[in-house]
């Protein structure tokens, strides 16, 4: 095999690797822009979740101040 020959094999070789690395960097990109969007999503879910819990825990502690306790109420022969 002459030099010329061995340099076209060994940068055909290299041209290869980059195509492939290329292929994997791009599939990768796509992955990480997927998860970036199911993360932001998950995010948002999250903040709903809480606001809804604060405002149950809200409305549970209003209505434990509204109703009577049995220190309030009367006995039954007054």
């Amino acid at each position: 095999m002459s030099l010329s020959q061995a340099l076209a094999t060994r940068l055909e070789a290299l041209e290869s690797r980059i195509a492939y690395q290329e292929h994997w960097l791009d599939t990768l990109d796509q992955a990480v822009a997927a998860q970036e969007r199911r993360l932001a999503q998950l995010e948002r879910i999250n903040a709903l979740m809480q606001e809804k819990l604060r405002d149950q825990q809200r409305a549970l502690q209003d209505s434990e101040m509204a109703a009577p306790s049995a220190q309030d109420e009367v006995p039954p022969h007054y």
